[in-house]
């Protein structure tokens, strides 16, 4: 579409005025005229477009060209710029208190400049409106994806009112300024996260064009024009109105909100297209949009500053976890309290029975299972009583009144006279009555209320300069085997203690060590830079109980004779459970069987995903089997299970086969394989 100018030159020449003249009233009617007012400058005499082509293909170019000359051609008499209206332009797709802006902004003598529903709701509500397409002399088309994308609007937004030859080109094509531009985006966020299954069309189509163009503009030229995309700033935008302030803190302020909004609209619309896009987990880059949930009064240390943010990732709409838990009642979160309340609830998560995790400083110090959770919570108290104290207690089902009374009149074990006292709570719900108890335990205790986290979260991790990623870890013992690799098998409730105590170490820093027995942590070490030091504090805090219990590492034990094995064997540990991997795992072994100790292996924390079979594999095989018939290998080769050692050093590398299909040894040659895992 191609505008005239405000008024036509009389100095035109008289070639440029036949084609005027033949372009605005050719009999043949292929070019029609609309008049299109302005409201914020002398409007354009008539906006022409061309409806039909002649059938001469050439004409309708060359007539468009000419007229693009007559109407771009600067007039030979200057002329002052007309005074210019204040104009406000809104277009949302949120319209709370819109009500209210519109009538503030018409009360300070704005002239309000609007697009479709924005339009019709102003105009529901008594108000004045100008619509968009008054200013452009063009509808909407191609169902509303086209109708602000025009240099009658984003003229008008960008100009710089300090730049001349700026506004003398707004004048030379009739276009108005833009003092406030007020936008919100299509609802792109919530359309995708509101089913699971929603078409990639309907996706397509809330992707925003025309709002972040104008969002973009506005907060580029912020000096000249305020930018509002939240509906929290409207009363400090007309207060700023009405002040004829001219801070440019405030104007930068909104700016950088107008370009936050977008960005992360554009993280959101990123995030959903690289899902549909491909199956891999890890994006070549990757943008995490942040909100702000509350300053916090320090950080880990009272010297450091700290605040606390959501992430509004699709991947965590309605994923569950403490950053969205309900807080009912007491002191606010402190840094610190996050992370002890985050390690609680991932803990006490796990389990499918009722159950109770007490934390301290991110470690369970106390975890225990039950049917009745008034004895779980006991037992979890009991495993650690000088640590609870002050910890955060957590629970996976409802607090209703008489949980709440054990928790709030609980005395401690060590004196049986102290309440015990805690920094926070937390429960999946609570009863009304029991909430009521809770809040009249203290009135610092932090009661929240938590959903549990979804599975097949990305989890990121800060180091200087740069992020960790990784899958979640959601591997549950029933995800894993627990292979007996000693002489002696464990009876069926100590093969459970050792599998509770494995999800119990899942969740204790490194080096940890984790002593259970009847669904009951006994004791735990944890943080330890040797793996002897960590069991040694488990079993002091296990006490006599230690005997007939289960014991878990997170990793495999280094060491064996007169080591930390050994000494487990000989406090009376009934079974044992590591991941094995270690080049001395055939002490470990002998070690077990030598005190008729049980001992399981999980395989979990070595390794790296399966791959083909290469050349390089079926060599190793070879020199497997040929190593185990002359009788080198001192563990037996076995499906499933080969580690190659001669001499106690590592031969080759250690094979864990994955699946064969037929099993067969002929000159050193294992037949058959299909895949294979190997482990570093």
């Amino acid at each position: 579409m191609l505008g005239s100018p405000a008024a036509a030159s009389t100095s035109t020449s008289s070639a440029a005025a036949a084609v005027r003249s033949s372009l605005l009233h050719s009999s043949s009617t292929a070019h029609r005229t609309r008049t299109c007012p302005s409201t914020s400058h002398p409007a354009p005499a008539a906006c022409v477009r061309l409806q039909s082509g002649s059938s001469r293909a050439a004409s309708p170019i060359k007539a468009m060209a000419a007229e693009a000359e007559i109407l771009s051609a600067p007039d030979k008499e200057s002329r002052p710029s007309a005074p210019r209206s204040k104009q406000a332009l809104i277009s949302l797709s949120d319209k709370t208190d819109l009500a209210f802006l519109g009538k503030g902004l018409q009360e300070l003598g704005y002239t309000v400049v609007s697009t479709g529903g924005t339009a019709s709701a102003l105009e529901n509500v008594g108000l004045s409106v100008t619509k968009v397409e008054q200013l452009t002399c063009f509808p909407e088309m191609l169902d509303g994806r086209v109708k602000t994308l025009h240099p009658h609007i984003h003229g008008g937004i960008l100009a710089r009112r300090d730049q001349q030859h700026h506004m003398e080109a707004l004048d030379k094509h009739g276009i108005g300024t833009f003092d406030v531009v007020v936008v919100n985006l299509y609802p792109f966020y919530n359309k995708v996260t509101s089913a699971a299954d929603v078409e990639f069309e309907d996706g397509i189509e809330n992707v925003d064009i025309g709002g972040p163009a104008m969002i973009r503009a506005a907060a580029k030229n912020h000096k000249d024009v305020l930018v509002v995309v939240d509906s929290h700033d409207y009363p400090a935008l007309l207060e700023f109105l009405k002040s004829n302030g001219d801070g440019q803190q405030f104007r930068r302020k909104l700016a950088w909100k107008a370009f936050q909004h977008v960005a992360s609209y554009d993280s959101a619309v990123s995030e959903w297209l690289w899902r549909q896009t491909t199956g891999e987990k890890f994006p070549p880059s990757l943008t995490v949009p942040l909100s702000i949930k509350s300053s916090l009064r320090y950080g880990e240390n009272p010297h450091q500053k700290a605040a606390f943010y959501v992430d509004k990732s699709l991947a965590e709409f309605n994923g569950g976890g403490i950053a969205t838990a309900i807080q009912h009642h007491g002191k606010e979160m402190s840094y610190n309290n996050y992370l002890d309340a985050d390690a609680a609830w991932n803990c006490v998560s796990e389990f499918s029975d009722p159950t109770c995790v007490v934390v301290k400083h991110t470690n369970p110090c106390g975890v225990a299972s039950r049917g009745d959770i008034l004895e779980a919570y006991r037992l979890a108290v009991k495993a650690d009583p000088v640590s609870a104290f002050g910890g955060i207690v957590a629970f996976n089902v409802e607090i209703d009144e008489k949980l709440a009374r054990e928790i709030r009149e609980f005395r401690s074990p060590t004196d049986g006279e102290t309440r015990m006292f805690y920094e926070i709570v937390v429960a999946p719900k609570y009863s009304k009555k029991g909430l009521e108890v809770l809040r009249g335990k203290s009135k610092t205790l932090r009661i929240l209320e938590a959903k549990e986290n979804e599975k097949g979260k990305l989890s990121l991790r800060q180091v200087g300069g740069g992020w960790l990623a990784q899958d979640s870890d959601d591997l549950t013992p029933a995800d894993i085997q627990f292979n007996v690799v000693s002489g002696t098998t464990p009876q069926e409730s100590e093969l459970e203690d050792a599998k509770f105590a494995w999800l119990c170490v899942k969740h204790v820093k490194s080096n940890a060590i984790v002593i259970a027995k009847n669904k009951c942590m006994l004791g735990m070490g944890s943080g330890q830079p040797n793996r002897l030091e960590s069991l040694r504090i488990a079993m002091r805090k296990s006490g006599e109980e230690v005997k007939g219990a289960a014991l878990t590492s997170d990793a495999f034990f280094p060491f064996a004779w007169n080591d930390a094995v050994e000494e487990a064997c000989q406090s009376g540990i009934a079974v044992i459970a590591e991941p094995g991997g270690s080049i001395r795992d055939q002490d470990a072994i002998e070690c077990c069987n030598k005190y008729g100790v049980s001992l399981v292996f999980t395989n979990v924390t070595k390794g790296k995903p399966k791959e083909n079979v290469t050349g390089t594999h079926l060599r190793q095989l070879v020199a497997a089997v040929d190593c185990h018939s002359r009788g080198i290998c001192r563990r037996a080769l076995k499906p499933g299970n080969l580690l190659l050692e001669e001499n106690g050093n590592s031969k080759v590398s250690d094979l864990q086969l994955s699946t064969l299909a037929t099993s067969k040894r002929r000159d050193g040659l294992l037949h058959g394989l299909r895949s294979i895992y190997v482990a570093p």
